[in-house]
């Protein structure tokens, strides 16, 4: 996991100052937000007699608040906002800063429970005050949301079932949390800190506004019509979108998009896929997905004439600004598509650099893509390397999985100066960017699509 805390574009070349500078920018960002209410806190006198320990309890609560307030900005999909790290490094911070959040706001009760017990008469709704039950019920909630996040497969939750509780469990929790604080009253009295604390909240349910209600009504008004729908090798299916009364959205090869189909933008039913196209003038999309979950095992269904939505281009993934002199590509099943998109447009460019494609698969007969790459080889100077778990009798190439010997066998000889795109399952991924670094591939010549968003 070390290799995803350095930002994608900032790994990327060129990586120029104004790329840290942005990066930076918006880390000071994140932390200006989170501090501003201890700064509050510090601003005036407060109230005597609570001593340390109530006094570092009262600044968690108040951090804590602030940090589960911010998550809503992280997974508001600013592309200003993403474009320095990758928006696949936000929502992994924002999943991780979730939990450290949770922890924080856990222990401001604790802390107080432990210094005084007095505070346990709190927890009884009967005798507290209405302020003192929202805090325990936000405590609650968000305890919850992060236990339904984290076990969501493991209790069988639909995808987009989950969504919808997710937002529901964080809105309330949220919203508890900023009652409380006002309830009680101290530290947000005196007139200019209640403004302050006001605007927070005020912020945040404009985000909320924005992401539910801005944001759909614009999607809306952007359709997209099914045109094709083609299966492909190994349970997956390249689904063909061109814009509806409108020129579509410009992406670069590499990016994905959220994907709403059968639905409308309001009901919180998109999914996220890598697109597999080059960009075209006519502002058509071609997203190629596998059968993996609820709503991947429907897009066979999908007849041509369907009306869809996309939300994006998101992600830093690609080449964009790359000036290697060799290209190596490894992918892992489905982890082709953005690979495709990016080879696709080499080739209408008439790239003439060497290109290494490492493509593992569990067995040759269910290779996504195949003979695309195939075709691209004869138009690229590009060398595919096919690997395969379950080989058949006559099988002459590589078995297994792409491990540092592997990779030895087939990077260039010079290291320093290839750069190499990782896309496929987290474990594969995990094992790669190990292996890379071990042969003397430097980090920022690696770059990763992460698959799990959520």
């Amino acid at each position: 996991m070390w290799f995803r805390l350095i930002p994608a574009a900032m790994s990327s070349p060129p990586a120029t100052a104004w790329i840290w500078g942005r990066a930076i920018l918006w880390l000071g960002v994140y932390l200006a937000l989170v501090l501003a209410p201890l700064f509050v806190l510090l601003a005036e006198s407060a109230p005597g007699g609570g001593g340390f320990w109530y006094d570092l309890s009262l600044a968690l609560g108040f951090a804590g608040a602030a940090m589960m307030a911010v998550q809503f900005v992280l997974t508001a999909r600013f592309k200003r906002m993403t474009a320095p790290y990758g928006i696949d490094i936000v929502y992994y911070f924002h999943r991780y800063l979730a939990v450290v959040g949770v922890l924080i706001v856990l222990a401001h009760p604790i802390i107080l429970v432990v210094a005084d017990p007095v505070y346990l008469t709190y927890l009884d709704p009967t005798e507290a005050a209405w302020h003192m039950t929202a805090g325990v019920v936000s405590v609650v909630l968000l305890l919850l949301l992060v236990a339904v996040s984290l076990l969501r497969r493991r209790l069988g939750l639909h995808y987009d079932e989950w969504r919808a509780t997710h937002a529901v469990l964080a809105i309330l929790a949220v919203g508890l949390a900023f009652a409380h604080i006002d309830g009680v009253g101290y530290y947000v009295s005196s007139g200019w800190k209640r403004g302050l604390w006001m605007l927070i909240a005020a912020s945040w349910i404009g985000i909320i506004v924005y992401v539910r209600l801005a944001k759909p009504l614009l999607l809306l008004r952007h359709p997209y019509r099914v045109v094709a729908v083609t299966a492909e090798r190994g349970d997956a299916w390249t689904l063909v979108v061109e814009p509806e009364g409108h020129a579509g959205m410009r992406f670069t090869p590499g990016q994905f998009a959220w994907l709403v189909l059968r639905s409308s933008p309001f009901a919180m039913r998109e999914h996220p896929f890598s697109i597999s196209s080059a960009p075209r003038t006519s502002g058509g999309v071609e997203f190629t997905i596998k059968e993996l979950g609820d709503f991947t095992s429907t897009i066979g269904t999908v007849q041509p004439g369907e009306i869809c939505y996309l939300d994006g281009p998101y992600g830093s993934f690609g080449i964009a600004g790359s000036h290697a002199a060799e290209l190596v590509f490894i992918a892992g099943g489905i982890g082709i598509a953005p690979m495709a998109s990016i080879l696709r447009f080499l080739a209408e460019q008439g790239d003439r650099r060497p290109l290494t494609l490492i493509h593992a698969c569990g067995s040759w007969s269910r290779v996504p893509m195949r003979d695309e790459m195939t075709c691209l080889a004869e138009r690229l100077a590009l060398r595919v390397v096919w690997v395969v778990e379950d080989a058949p009798p006559d099988w002459r190439g590589e078995v297994g999985r792409v491990d540092q010997a592997l990779l030895d066998r087939h990077l260039p000889s010079d290291r320093t100066a290839v750069e190499v795109l990782v896309c496929g399952p987290m474990p594969m991924i995990d094992s790669v960017e190990h292996a890379l670094y071990r042969l003397g591939v430097p980090m920022g010549n690696s770059h990763s699509e992460l698959f799990d968003l959520v």
